[in-house]
């Protein structure tokens, strides 16, 4: 069961960076190029990317804190950490945004306080991003020194 969980960690934690990316990149395209139905349809779409992102990220913390034990230190504890600022981050601010978008593009009012809320998104996403990519980085550290 522990080499399954050491498997699939690393998977969720890739394919939880792969969402938000594409989340973002669509999301900038569609605004940038796109009608206003094909900014509605992408935030659409980014809604029922969630329910890819959110179990991903749950099994990537869950299975995290499993195999840091009981009292994690180092980078380990820098990787909890990072956790838990994406989850506080993802529940409180992205979510939130995401129904917002969504609603306000399904209504077609693509105004400022859309692209208000469409910035702040970004920027907690990029947060988001960020993190989970730090966190992928030192996982393969950490993997790689216990191989020495």
């Amino acid at each position: 069961m522990q080499k399954l969980l050491h498997c699939l960690h690393p998977l969720a934690g890739a394919l939880a960076i792969l969402c938000i990316l594409s989340f973002m990149t669509a999301s900038v395209i569609s605004e940038l190029y796109g009608s206003a139905p094909a900014i509605a349809a992408t935030k659409h779409m980014i809604l029922w990317g969630l329910l890819v992102l959110i179990p991903c990220l749950a099994f990537t913390g869950l299975s995290g804190y499993r195999a840091a034990g009981r009292s994690p230190r180092g980078q380990t504890l820098v990787k909890l950490k990072r956790m838990r600022i994406i989850g506080i981050n993802g529940i409180c601010v992205l979510v939130p945004c995401a129904f917002f978008l969504a609603v306000r593009a399904a209504e077609l009012r693509l105004d400022r306080l859309f692209y208000g809320v469409q910035i702040m998104e970004l920027l907690a996403g990029s947060l988001n991003l960020a993190l989970l990519i730090l966190n992928f980085r030192d996982g393969l550290r950490i993997v790689r020194f216990r191989q020495t």
